[in-house]
């Protein structure tokens, strides 16, 4: 591994850094990562210079992005980053420009949850700003995932997941009354599990 680029990049998503190549993030904006772990997207923001928040429902998770924080950035106070669940966010409504959900949306219990978790992202987005999430889909191993029921499955890496495929993106995107900013895009992982890429903009 090389050390120096590590320190610069940490682990950031490689279709999150894609954003950030295309310009689609840029430092004048307000940024979320909801559902943010240990801050593995953080890193490279933070220490460039991006106006960030976070969230995350462990207490331990966001003891380590504070952490992170201090250590980065000058501007960094301890009300940017807050432990919550994504579903009851207490940013107010239009809060942001960019919101980052990776790897969060597939832990819902059922479609209900599903949809309430995005109604918040959708909720603390400002007209005009952009929806990035990844999460697991059944999309390309549709016939080697085992039903639950509530939508979730057993995926052949043995993990259970709430799964989405491309159809419910798409309803997704027309009931919030939004528009896809990048096609859908999935990765298949050995034929183990799929994540996909779905990015939304809010309309003005």
């Amino acid at each position: 591994m090389n050390i120096e680029l590590h320190d610069q990049f940490g682990n950031i998503d490689i279709y999150l850094f894609d954003q950030l190549l295309k310009g689609n993030i840029t430092k004048d904006m307000r940024i979320l990562d909801a559902g943010c772990g240990s801050g593995r997207n953080l890193r490279y923001l933070l220490q460039s210079g991006y106006n960030v928040y976070a969230l995350d429902r462990s207490e331990e998770a966001i003891q380590q992005v504070q952490r992170l924080g201090e250590k980065l950035t000058l501007e960094w106070s301890t009300e940017h980053a807050r432990v919550e669940s994504l579903e009851y966010m207490s940013f107010a409504d239009a809060s942001f420009d960019f919101v980052i959900s990776s790897a969060v949306l597939h832990f819902a219990e059922d479609e209900r949850h599903f949809d309430q978790m995005v109604q918040e992202l959708w909720r603390v987005l400002k007209p005009g700003g952009r929806l990035f999430v990844r999460l697991a889909s059944s999309i390309g191993i549709e016939n080697l995932v085992k039903p639950l029921g509530n939508q979730r499955y057993i995926l052949p890496d043995g993990s259970t997941r709430f799964l989405v495929d491309e159809e419910q993106l798409r309803g997704v995107t027309t009931a919030l009354q939004g528009e896809l900013f990048e096609p859908i895009k999935t990765t298949i992982v050995a034929g183990q599990r799929c994540m996909t890429t779905w990015c939304v903009r809010k309309r003005t």
